[in-house]
């Protein structure tokens, strides 16, 4: 017999590649933080000697989910400002609580406690964009999930920097620190065409060419900013990009809400990743990705949450959900983004987006042993006749019990195995406390 680190049995092991496949009682064997073979579990006994055996007998076991646009350390502003437009959701109270309180800790706090979010809720992979991507990139280091972070690049001075150029000194100095972490990637992250000008994002084309890393933008988030383009520069947001060079493979387009006929087809053509954050356009009633239209294009769809801020959780079950039923209602086919294309956009098409298909993203022998253990057994889950459906429209991510990355158990039955919950929580409620009395729309605690 071979001797392996594990073995991961489950009633239903859900490998998403190929899309919609179910293995029933099945099992994922990994050795060295690598799946080794996805077979029957009597074979897996029969063939394999593992140093832990995992048993899920009312389990799917699912690769993680990669949450494709977020940003962590705003897990501190959760609830700050609900319910208002985006524009002044931003201008009167966000930018200005960033102002106030955004700083290494700060940054360092919001992030452990987004990461323990995450890891409960069976991410195992983020791709972020926010203030001192150094210090997220050590987090996520220091607690053993996958990250992108974003090099952030804004026209004006901010905490982080103080133009263009020193968001990119710092930016690159970040990429070098990182370049040959095993968990941790960089992507270019300008924020978006109104806060980014042309000669910054000529630079970042050039760059994204020669270090082979992605751009992560905000692109078509809403109306407005459609039409101020239209109004300042004679053209729409991706139309100047566009003409930059900046519409190719490597750009990660965040929102997309606002697309007519000629540019689904110019993102499809052009290899374009859409990052579709459907229940923070919800929210900040910023518009409707056609998702439909983009996948029935070819275009590459990923999932993410978008900020606590805005959403306001780091939810990917419910990402799922919210994405079927709303690409349905836009399309008025019911038909539209079923079950298991949606799954795959929460996991191997994040994979794919960020260039680490090759690495993650589904449960096949040579990737990192990076999963997720939903429970189906419950009153509230049960019968179950289709097991993706199951996980996409009925469960919660409070229904995942075990995460692994790289093969390191990092959530066991429910429980969090190298983070003290206790301790996040307590400097959460101590930022709450602070943000709060800074803020005058809010009752002072």
């Amino acid at each position: 017999m071979k001797t392996v680190e594990a073995i991961v049995e489950a009633r239903w092991v859900i490998p998403v590649e190929p899309e919609g496949v179910v293995l029933d009682h099945h099992a994922v064997v990994t050795d060295k933080g690598r799946i080794v073979a996805v077979v029957p579990q009597e074979q897996a006994r029969q063939t394999y000697q593992a140093g832990a055996i995992t048993s899920l007998p009312h389990h799917a076991l699912i690769p993680g989910l990669i949450n494709a646009h977020t940003h962590t350390p705003m897990t501190l502003l959760r609830g700050l400002a609900d319910d208002l437009p985006l524009m002044r959701w931003l201008n009167e109270h966000i930018w200005p609580a960033e102002q106030r309180w955004v700083s290494p800790k700060f940054v360092s706090d919001g992030t452990t406690a987004a990461i323990a979010e995450m890891i409960k809720g069976g991410i195992t992979c983020f791709n972020d964009m926010y203030f001192f991507p150094d210090v997220i990139a050590q987090q996520a280091a220091q607690f053993g999930i996958r990250a992108c972070v974003g090099l952030i690049m804004l026209d004006f001075p901010t905490i982080w920097g103080e133009g263009p150029d020193d968001y990119l000194t710092k930016g690159l100095r970040v990429h070098d620190e990182f370049r040959s972490h095993p968990l941790i990637r960089t992507a270019f992250a300008p924020h978006a065409p109104y806060t980014v000008s042309d000669d910054p994002l000529k630079r970042l084309r050039t760059l994204s060419d020669e270090l082979d890393i992605p751009v992560h933008m905000h692109i078509h988030e809403t109306a407005a900013e459609v039409e101020e383009s239209e109004q300042k520069l004679g053209k729409r947001p991706l139309a100047r990009l566009n003409g930059l060079g900046l519409v190719n493979p490597s750009l990660l387009a965040v929102h997309m809400t606002q697309l007519n006929d000629e540019e689904i087809t110019l993102v499809a053509d052009q290899g374009v990743h859409v990052l579709h954050c459907p229940e923070s356009n919800l929210k900040l009633a910023s518009g409707f990705c056609p998702a439909a239209r983009l996948d029935a294009a070819g275009v590459n769809l990923a999932l993410g949450t978008d900020g606590s801020a805005s959403n306001n959780d780091l939810d990917m079950f419910g990402e799922m959900r919210t994405a079927a039923l709303l690409a349905k209602g836009v399309a008025g086919d019911a038909s539209a983004l079923p079950a298991a294309r949606v799954l795959q956009m929460a996991t191997l098409n994040g994979a794919r987006a960020l260039g680490i298909a090759d690495q993650t993203g589904s449960l096949v022998a040579g990737k990192w042993a990076d999963m997720a253990a939903v429970d189906l057994h419950g009153v509230d889950r049960l019968p179950i006749y289709h097991p993706v459906s199951q996980l996409v429209y009925t469960a919660h991510r409070d229904h995942v019990t075990d995460v692994w990355i790289g093969g390191r158990h990092l959530l066991s039955q429910g429980t969090l195995t190298h983070m003290d919950e206790s301790q996040i929580q307590s400097q959460m409620v101590d930022w709450g406390l602070r943000i709060a009395a800074s803020d005058s729309e809010l009752p002072h605690p």
